[in-house]
């Protein structure tokens, strides 16, 4: 490598062996930054993880005659529908070594009526818990369900509109009776 001065500036001139070597340096750093985007962009895309969910529902529309079986946010939902009651009915966990604030849960009818949320609750590690939705009339035929950990969805604050400072549903929205036990 020499150094030329050009118009009072220096410059640099590299042999063959240097050029190489620089390219191949410029090249292993694209390919570092390619893979860490690729990693970051595929983890926030994700849809079905059992901790990293970040939207509302996991957008599979369950069957009347399916369960519900899946953590979020350490909260373990298990939860079927019983059609004699005409209710959702499992239990909700804490998987966490640490106590989880506010656990609610909510069950979205194919029909577009919200059962939910449920009473919040904190939920010691280890705590397991009944949940019982139950809908007044019969008219879907699928649902979705996800339990709800802390002040509201995402962290931060939740879809707008969707529920009030107190967590609960607008009533243009909810249908049913709906408890934690």
């Amino acid at each position: 490598m020499f150094f030329k001065l050009l118009n009072g500036k220096r410059q640099v001139r590299l042999d063959v062996s240097e050029r190489k070597t620089y390219m191949n340096r410029i090249q292993r750093t694209l390919a570092t930054i390619a893979i860490m985007l690729a990693v970051v962009i595929s983890g926030c895309s994700s849809d079905r993880g059992t901790d990293a969910k970040e939207g509302e529902e996991s957008g599979i529309e369950l069957a009347l005659n399916e369960s519900y079986d899946e953590v979020r946010n350490g909260a373990r939902l298990v939860l079927s529908y019983d059609a004699q009651s005409n209710s959702f009915n499992g239990t909700v966990e804490n998987t966490t070594e640490e106590t989880l604030k506010r656990v609610r849960v909510e069950v979205h009818l194919s029909n577009g009526k919200e059962l939910g949320p449920t009473t919040p609750a904190d939920l010691e590690p280890g705590e397991r818990r009944d949940v019982k939705l139950t809908a007044t009339n019969k008219d879907f035929d699928g649902w979705t369900a996800h339990p709800e950990v802390g002040i509201s969805e995402h962290g931060s604050g939740e879809r707008r509109g969707e529920h009030d400072r107190d967590g609960r549903s607008e009533q243009r929205h909810k249908e049913g009776v709906s408890d934690i036990k």
